[in-house]
């Protein structure tokens, strides 16, 4: 077999999931990156790189090998991947959105799961083009920018660590970086994407990236890329295309020509795919206009007409308009739309509607509206490029080669640089207006143009038609038609060496062209026009429209120059010089001045060399007038700007000309220094702002003038000591503006001339210099008023000479110099202008040098000593306090990145001076200060920079110790407020570590001091020692240091870059208590707390190390008391506050005991005493462990359970503050459920700590809800009055009516305060009046029985009876109980489970109804009470309940089988009685009893005798009842057809075998008879009802019913004797009484041998009155269901349905059905009627109760049976409704038709509902007798 070896494949992604089938195999999922260590054939062994503890062997096929490198450190390899870092950070991001986006889908956030994956397939996406390497070189860059961009993006809404990055996009490592520069990026970070999401919220702007890098380059270029003309012509063309600026009308560009052939081709086939054009120079103004077309105009080149034929005989060459082509690229050069390369866009053509359609006109229709192109058109690509030509051609090398055809815009760029040597002239054909003279049509006008000079020669290729063109010597335009006007706007573009612009002109020759060649031939041009290029001042020709003068004569004339030069060539000149030339003109060269024709042109000059200023044209030619140069100088001010901005190098030249050629004298100095300080000043003017670069590029590369530094000092020193003399000196303040670049100039001059001369006069010039200095700073020393303005501008500009004077000048000298400039200003005065102007010199070269800081520093410190050290009457203003800390980060920052060996007296400085001062500023700052963070980040550098010997000397630099103690204390408590309230946004994890390792530096610095100086008993400081424990505890138990609670990358980042600082400190804590020696007893216990918080934190040898300072306390405790009372308790109240918040765990719980346990055996003494405590901890813990599980947990009822757990627990150890404080918890989860009652008796728990007193309460029983009340009483009232409250909500009246009562007696025996007495008797007299006028739902019980291992400890193998909710059904109870344990199966028997299933490991739930047994109630014995009143203790109050199942005993008889069941009733005993502070409690008591057919039958038959007596009275009181549930009780028991109830018990019971066999049933059997022969006058009385209420249409049912009833009643009083009731009138006067009570009372029947505990299940017993007809028998006898007979299944299936019809308020129609309805029909109705008596508000008028409260109250009735307490709903309740259908199908109606049947069922359902409403309603004096009559109970 292959052996395992190593492997150089150290790193592979799974590329398949592999499941493995157990040990060995290591299961991986598809992305799973893996470890590799060994190969062995086709498998490799290794461990998963994100859990390293799994190791295992998985296949090499699965596996994708990854290249890596491979670093070694000491003993370990570092494996770490080869590809680019972005590649790595795209990976490790795509890993950690992937978690997420998996929890996103789990919690259903539908958008934001559509937004992460559709980031996440982005990146994919870029991520594949990275690793291909194929990407150019700008779009490299470009996908860098949107890969990092995105990965910032998705990790800010993903609330994830913000990343933050140098220029380039790469990742900054803060130990390479300085704390000053990671602030900062972090807040650039912060801006970019807080901007990013700002964009992606305002959907208007896509690609915002683009947009803003575009915006913030002065200089755009429009790349544009022909592919394709498809247009039918057949002949040649001319494409113009250019940008068009649609609002105004005009072409923005030089025009881009290609010449398209007649084949469908490039006239130059070699053009073929190369048509490419750059539109340049377009600035920032066009960026903003409102719309830009890309247009091309289409002119073809041929015949006159296309219909002519092509023969020879039709003139050819004609340029005649064809159409244009528009595409509005708006959103592409403002970025708003992606332009990409790749993408093509197509240009609809649009042809000329008529041939003389001007091309110019149909541009402004088509951009204006949409026409169909008929598939002809451009194919283009655009692309938006950042930059001019030569940027492009860098960045862009791909696109923009030298071969690409630039196009410039018509007008000068934002920024003309020295070097563009521009001298284009654009001249524009615009109109003409031509008589036709002697022709009989308009004629065909073509002009042509061409350059002359003076003689009139034409000179060649000075005509340029458009870019990529060759220049041509002439020009000839577009021809229209027959046209009088024609309009041409076509621009071309005339380029002459400038040398030749004084002696040319331009001159335009129209000619008339027919299409016809012969007759064209003979055409002469039958006019000119002319104009001079230059004008005779030597100005160029001024911009915009010219009016020529068209003249006629000689065709040979006109070609004459000499004949039409002597003419004026403007209409505005022939005004100018009046008529003569023009009445003469005909004498002169034979050519005249046609005053019928008219022809203009509009011409722009972009010449960089020509000006249409007189006075800047003076100037630059001062050599021609010197008398002029004064005037030309002072005239210069008044030049447009950007003419001279223009001409900047010739005017500079220029004026350093004059001062060099008049170097002797002065005269002509100060004007050209006024002159140069006008351009600086022009310069730095916000519109021109882009020049500098002008000038830089000037000084460096063109400036030549030697000597002019020597003058340009002299005249500035002048300005200077006449302004400190406090003289008028008017350009001072802007020559002090203008001082960097004065200073430029001087400094280049001198370097020049140092080098002309080999440095020559270097002292005179530096004495020169110092002379400068000294009189700036004597300027600064004025105290004239004048002064004070020019103060501020040298503070603010001097620092930027530096660069420039430091290059000539000693760096030394000139630090000196400076210190006298600052020392010298006062020091309360100009602050702020004094900070400022310190930052810009911090951040010179000059600061970065050693010997310059040594002299500046000290000047700096003192100022921001001086200014953050102002006290609160002078407090700072945000913008001085910004200032200051952006000079000391500025210091920082330059510190920290020079050779620390030439720092470390810098740093001791601001160490010494400012260290303090920035501390207490950081104390003092609210949190919310918009500066804190800056100042938190100034501070940490500061730490940071310090090294061990700036902490020695800096503890050295305090005087006194307590000096020392009051930094330390202050810098501990600054420490751990920063630490609690981190000031940096939470996402700035790296700032927020790095500030953590130098907080944890410093803290254990200071600790070594504390050791040194404050540890002996003489000097121990115990406030000291206790901030450094509480500082030291805090930073350990921060949130960012937790890193188990981190994703596995942002754990590895912090594991690899700074370690568990947490264990360092942690180790550091222990160490510091040890040393504590005697001093420890100080600590204890308010140590316990933090050191409890740290021992918790889920690091192992971090618990191991920290858990036995324990044993030390109690240890230090117990010798000094003998006990440790003082932790235990701590630590018990602490332990709670811990655990809740989500510290702890059982491993904590095991370390805790072993550690402790294993101290305490050192110590025999305290042995017992630490093992009671650690069980007593252990006990807390567990029971807090189970309660924070369960507090996150859906269920509320388990957070209940742990609740109590845990009250009861407190409790036990005298715990009074915990426990109350869980009390309330448990109150709050209560009034969430709406559980009133509950709430209300955890309430009462706080009220039984509490008594009737005037005492100050004591602080462990105040809750934080009642703090206002100062003594018991008042504490105790206030709870009262909340708990009475609560009862009122849960419509407890009875209870609220006790502690009314009990308040009552306080106000009335204590306190003597009768309004509150008046009050409280109010309330009480509204409660009693509610008990008896409001109904009150029954709630049912429900036992539910947890069995299996897989329920936690509190619920485990253990019966809990429930308390159910108004209207709560068994199956929604049980569904809602389910859906907490979704594993557990439901059990479907109700039989306790044997030990199989209670040892078994899953969760199986037991859930059926039980019946609640009424508690004695003396007081109400031998009492006639009423049953509102009784109805209460019947739910209420209880804790004994009952369940019964029938059980076969003996043969049975299949005629009878009533004669063999026996019921089998099982008790529970629950803990505590019900409702109480659960809605459930605990069955801590099972017992079971069985009882015989004989009872069960009785108790069935007194439940149907109730039930009736129930329905009378109810019919009694309310007349607007629907009388139809009376009609089908009646009917059930009357008819003979349903007969059959009577038969069975006489057959089963009143036969002699049995009184044979049973003789001891004798009194049972005549009570049975006693209650057959009382149900006669029941059914009198409600017959008597039915026939006053019955319709007319049910008229036939009743008599049928009555005379029934009379066979019945002869038949029952011939066999058991007549019984009669007293005669009840409604009418009747005094008090209502119930006509149950009244029954109650008149009954003979003893109850003594009944009692609660034998009764039957009554609510067995109360259907089987009702099914008196037999359904055909089944055959199996179990399963049948006879006349007076309960299911007898012996696992009983029926409970629900059985329940329900006890509870409903009337006897519904479900009991008995018509015998010819069908069975499906009868389920559907039985359905209805469930749910109807689960919902009816009048439930508790018939519901059946316990007969154990008769007992009570009444011994009078001696021959009616009752029903005994349990009864009324015993039967099981079984998932399975099987029987329930067997019973609800029994007949119910009397024979009917189907239609019938059908409209009786549903009156039967609509009066339901409407009894519903109905019983809501009692009035007047039905209200009395309703609620006497409505008595729930049926225990008569």
């Amino acid at each position: 077999m292959a052996r395992w070896h190593k492997t150089d494949k150290k790193s592979g992604v799974a590329i398949y999931n592999f499941k493995g089938t157990g040990l060995p195999q290591l299961p991986l999922q598809v992305g799973d990156v893996v470890h590799i260590l060994e190969s062995c054939d086709d498998w490799y062994k290794g461990y998963h790189v994100r859990h390293k503890g799994s190791e295992g062997i998985f296949p090499k096929s699965f596996i994708h090998i990854k290249e890596v490198t491979v670093e070694k450190k000491r003993q370990t390899e570092n494996v770490i991947p080869a590809e680019i870092p972005l590649v790595q950070e795209v990976t490790t991001t795509l890993w950690e959105w992937g978690s997420i986006w998996k929890q996103l889908y789990v919690t259903n956030k539908k958008e934001r799961f559509q937004q992460v994956q559709s980031m996440m397939y982005d990146l994919m996406e870029w991520r594949s083009q990275l690793l291909s390497g194929t990407l150019p070189k700008d779009e490299l860059k470009e996908l860098k920018q949107k890969v990092t961009s995105k990965i910032d993006y998705g990790n800010k809404i993903l609330e994830l660590d913000l990343i933050v990055r140098d220029e380039d996009g790469n990742i900054l490592d803060p130990d390479k970086t300085s704390v000053i520069s990671l602030f900062h990026a972090h807040e650039e970070a912060t801006n970019k994407i807080t901007e990013r999401i700002k964009e992606e919220m305002s959907k208007d702007q896509p690609d915002y990236a683009s947009y803003s890098r575009i915006s913030s380059s002065p200089t755009h270029s429009l790349y544009v890329f022909v592919r394709n003309f498809v247009c039918r012509i057949g002949e040649d063309a001319e494409l113009f295309m250019s940008l068009y600026d649609p609002q105004k009308s005009t072409i923005i560009s030089e025009n881009y020509l290609v010449r398209w052939g007649s084949k469908g081709f490039p006239k130059e086939i070699d053009m073929l795919n190369n048509l490419k054009v750059v539109f340049t120079d377009l600035g920032n103004k066009d960026l903003s206009r409102d719309k830009i077309y890309l247009v091309c105009q289409i002119v073809r080149v041929g015949r006159m007409d296309l219909k002519d034929s092509n023969s020879k005989k039709y003139t050819q060459g004609l340029r005649r308009p064809f159409g244009v082509a528009v595409m509005d690229i708006t959103d592409v050069i403002k970025g708003k739309a992606e332009s990409d390369e790749e993408k093509q866009h197509f240009i609809p053509f649009h042809p000329v509607v008529a041939e003389n359609d001007f091309l110019h006109s149909l541009l402004s229709k088509v951009t204006a509206s949409k026409g169909d192109s008929g598939g002809q058109g451009l194919w283009v690509t655009v692309k938006m490029l950042v930059g001019d030509v030569i940027q492009t051609r860098k960045d862009y090398p791909h696109l923009v080669d030298r071969n690409t055809v630039v196009a410039r815009k018509l007008g000068f760029p934002e920024i003309i640089m020295p070097g563009d040597i521009r001298n284009d002239i654009y001249i524009t054909l615009l109109y003409g207006d031509f008589d036709k003279y002697n022709k009989t049509t308009q004629r065909n006008v073509e002009v042509i143009m061409c350059v002359c000079d003076e003689e009139g020669k034409v000179m060649p290729n000075a005509v340029c038609l458009g870019a990529g063109d060759r220049p041509v010597s002439e020009y000839r335009s577009v021809l229209y038609y027959q046209v009088k006007q024609p309009r041409w706007m076509e621009t071309l573009k005339v380029a002459v060496p400038i040398e030749d612009m004084q002696r040319v002109h331009l001159r335009f020759m129209f000619r008339h062209r027919s299409s016809q060649e012969s007759k064209d031939k003979g055409e002469k041009n039958f006019a000119m026009a002319y104009i001079r290029l230059m004008k005779e001042d030597g100005t160029t020709l001024q911009d915009g429209i010219h009016d020529l003068l068209v003249l006629k004569g000689d065709s040979k004339k006109m070609e004459d120059a000499s004949a039409y030069l002597t003419l004026p060539s403007t209409r505005q000149h022939t005004e100018n010089k009046g008529g003569t030339m023009v009445r003469n003109s005909s004498v002169v060269g034979g050519l005249s001045v046609s005053s019928r024709d008219a022809f203009y042109i509009s011409t722009l000059v972009c010449s960089t060399k020509l000006t249409q200023n007189v006075g800047l044209l003076g100037l630059l030619k001062w050599r021609m007038k010197p008398e002029l140069l004064q005037e030309n100088l002072e005239k210069l001010k008044i030049v447009d700007g950007e003419e001279v901005v223009k001409f900047l190098q010739d005017t500079l030249d220029a004026l350093f000309n004059i001062m060099m050629e008049h170097s002797h004298s002065n005269e002509y100095d100060i004007l050209v220094f006024d002159a140069l300080i006008y351009i600086i000043g022009l310069i730095a003017d916000r519109k021109f702002q882009h020049f500098n670069t002008v000038l830089e590029a000037y000084i460096q590369q063109h400036f030549s003038a030697t000597l002019a530094y020597k003058k340009l000092m002299t005249v500035l020193k002048t300005y200077l000591d006449t302004s400190s003399r406090g003289e008028q000196c008017e350009p001072i303040l802007r020559t002090l503006k203008a001082l960097e670049y004065v200073f430029k100039f001087i400094v280049r001059s001198r370097t020049l001339f140092s080098q002309l001369y080999e440095g020559k006069e270097q002292t005179e010039f530096e004495e020169s210099m110092r002379r400068l200095f000294e009189s700036i700073n004597n300027l600064m020393k004025s105290q004239h008023k004048t002064a004070i303005l020019l103060q501020v501008a040298a503070l603010k500009y001097i620092p930027s000479v530096l660069h420039d004077v430091e290059m000539v000048f000693d760096a030394k000298l000139l630090s000196q110099l400076l210190y006298e400039f600052y020392t010298c200003i006062p020091p309360v005065k100009l602050q702020k202008q004094k900070v400022q102007s310190m930052k810009e010199i911090v951040r010179s070269n000059l600061f970065k040098k050693q010997e310059c800081r040594d002299i500046l520093l000290p000047v700096i410190t003192k100022e921001l000593k001086e200014l953050l050290g102002q006290k609160d009457d002078q407090q700072l203003q945000v913008q001085e306090k910004k200032y200051c800390v952006e000079l000391l980060n500025s210091i920082l920052e330059v510190l920290s990145c020079q050779d620390p060996a030439s720092t470390y007296h810098h740093i001791q400085e601001i160490m010494v001076q400012l260290l303090r001062t920035v501390n207490r500023t950081v104390i003092t700052m609210g949190r919310d200060d918009p500066l804190i963070s800056h100042f938190v980040a100034c501070m940490t550098a500061i730490l940071n920079q310090m090294n061990n010997q700036h902490y020695s000397v800096y503890i050295e630099t305090f005087q006194t110790s307590s000096e020392l103690v009051d930094f330390l204390m202050e810098t501990f408590i600054m420490f751990k407020d920063l630490i609690g309230k981190n000031v940096y946004p939470s996402d700035w994890m790296a700032m927020s570590m790095v500030q953590n390792r130098v907080f944890l530096r410093a803290i254990n610095k200071f600790a070594e001091t504390m050791n040194q100086k404050f540890l002996e008993n003489m000097n121990f400081e115990v406030q000291l020692w206790n901030n450094y424990f509480h500082l030291a505890v805090a930073f350990i138990t921060q949130d960012s240091l937790q890193l188990e609670n981190f994703s596995h990358a942002k754990y590895n980042k912090i594991q690899n870059k700074y370690g568990d600082m947490r264990r360092l400190i942690g180790f550091a804590i222990r160490d510091m208590w040890y040393k504590l020696g005697q001093n420890k007893i100080c600590f204890i216990p308010g140590m316990v707390g933090p050191i409890l918080e740290m021992t918790l934190i889920p690091e192992v040898e971090l618990r191991k190390a920290t858990i036995p300072i324990f044993f030390d306390m109690m240890l230090c405790e117990y010798q000094r008391t003998g006990e440790f009372k003082k932790f235990e308790n701590e630590i018990i109240l602490k332990l709670d506050h811990e655990v809740e918040g989500g510290r702890g765990d059982e491993h904590y719980m095991q370390l805790f005991e072993s550690i402790l346990t294993e101290c305490a055996c050192q110590y025999p003494g305290i042995f017992n005493l630490v093992e009671s405590f650690v069980s007593l901890v252990k006990g807390l813990l567990g029971k807090l462990l189970d309660y924070r599980t369960v507090m996150n947990d859906e269920s509320k009822d388990n957070r209940m359970s742990c609740t109590v757990n845990l009250l009861n627990f407190y409790k036990d150890i005298n715990r009074e503050e915990m426990y109350i404080r869980y009390l309330y918890k448990l109150r709050d989860l209560h009034l969430d459920c709406e559980n009133y009652t509950e709430a209300a008796y955890t309430l009462l728990l706080h009220t039984w700590l509490l008594k009737w007193s005037d005492e100050q309460c004591a602080p462990q029983v105040m809750s934080t809800e009642f703090q206002c009340s100062q003594t018991y009483r008042h504490l105790k009232e206030n709870l009262y009055e909340k708990i009475i409250e609560y009862f009122d909500k849960g419509k407890m009246w009875e209870e609220a009516i006790s502690l009314c009562k009990e308040l009552a007696e306080q106000y009335e025996k204590e306190v003597f305060d009768y309004e509150l007495l008046s009050q409280n008797l109010i309330q009480q007299a509204k409660f009693y009046e509610n008990i008896m006028k409001i109904l009150r739902p029954k709630p049912d019980y429900f036992a539910v029985g947890y069995y299996g291992q897989g329920f936690p400890t509190f619920l485990r193998n253990k019966v809990f009876i429930y308390r159910g909710k108004e209207y709560e059904r068994r199956e929604d109870f049980q569904a809602q109980l389910m859906s907490q344990f979704p594993g557990a199966e439901k059990m479907n028997t109700t039989s306790a489970p044997g030990d199989a299933v209670k040892n078994s490991p899953g969760q199986y739930i037991q859930c059926f109804t039980v019946q609640p047994v009424l508690e004695e109630q003396p007081r109400f014995k031998n009492k006639a009470v009423p049953d509102q009143i009784i109805n209460f203790y019947k739910s209420n109050n209880v804790h004994r309940f009952h369940y019964s199942r029938p059980v076969r005993k003996g043969s049975v008889d299949p005629e009878n089988e009533f004669a063999s069941m026996w019921i089998e009733r099982t008790s529970f005993v629950t803990a505590y009685k019900l409702p109480g502070i659960l809605r459930w409690f605990e069955v801590v008591s099972m017992s079971q009893t069985t009882i015989s057919p004989l009872e069960n039958a009785i108790e069935t038959m007194s439940t149907t005798n109730e039930k009736i007596l129930m329905m009378i009275n109810q019919y009694q009181s309310d007349e607007n009842l629907p009388i139809n549930p009376l009609s089908m009780l009646l009917n059930g028991i009357v008819d003979p057809a349903v007969m059959g109830g009577f038969a069975k018990y006489e057959k089963a019971f009143f036969t002699e075998e049995y009184i044979r066999d049973h003789p001891e049933d004798q009194e049972k059997l005549n009570r049975l008879k006693d209650l057959i022969a009382w149900q006669i006058p029941f059914l009198g009385a409600g017959i008597k009802i039915h026939e006053r209420r019955v319709s007319d249409n049910l008229r036939p049912f009743h008599d049928r019913m009555e005379e029934c009833f009379k066979h019945l009643k002869v038949k029952v009083e011939k066999q058991y004797g007549a019984r009669e009731l007293p005669d009840f009138d409604d009418k009747r006067v005094g008090r209502p009484r119930s006509m149950l009570r009244s029954y109650r009372q008149l009954s003979v029947i003893s109850l003594a041998s009944m009692n609660s505990d034998c009764s039957t299940p009554s609510k067995i017993a109360s259907e089987s009155f009702d099914l008196e007809v037999l359904l055909p028998k089944p055959v199996k006898a179990e399963s049948e269901v006879t006349a007076l007979q309960i299911n007898p299944h012996p696992e009983v299936k029926m409970r629900r349905s059985k329940k329900r019809t006890k509870r409903s308020s009337v006897v519904f129609a479900d009991e008995k059905t018509a015998p010819d309805i069908p069975l499906s029909e009868m389920k559907c109705l039985s359905r209805k009627y469930e749910f109807m008596s689960d919902t009816n508000l009048s439930e508790h008028v018939v519901a059946p109760q316990k007969t154990s409260v008769l007992k009570q109250m009444s011994s009078v009735s001696r021959s009616m049976p009752t029903i005994p307490g349990l009864t009324l709903s015993a039967s099981a309740v079984a998932p399975d409704e099987t029987i329930a259908s067997h019973r609800l199908s029994q007949p119910v109606f009397p024979s009917t038709s189907d239609s019938d049947r059908k409209t009786f069922k549903k009156k039967k359902v609509n009066q339901l509902f409407k009894t519903m409403r109905i019983s809501k309603v009692l009035e007047d004096g039905k209200q009395s007798v309703e609620h006497h009559f409505k008595s729930p109970s049926t225990d008569l």
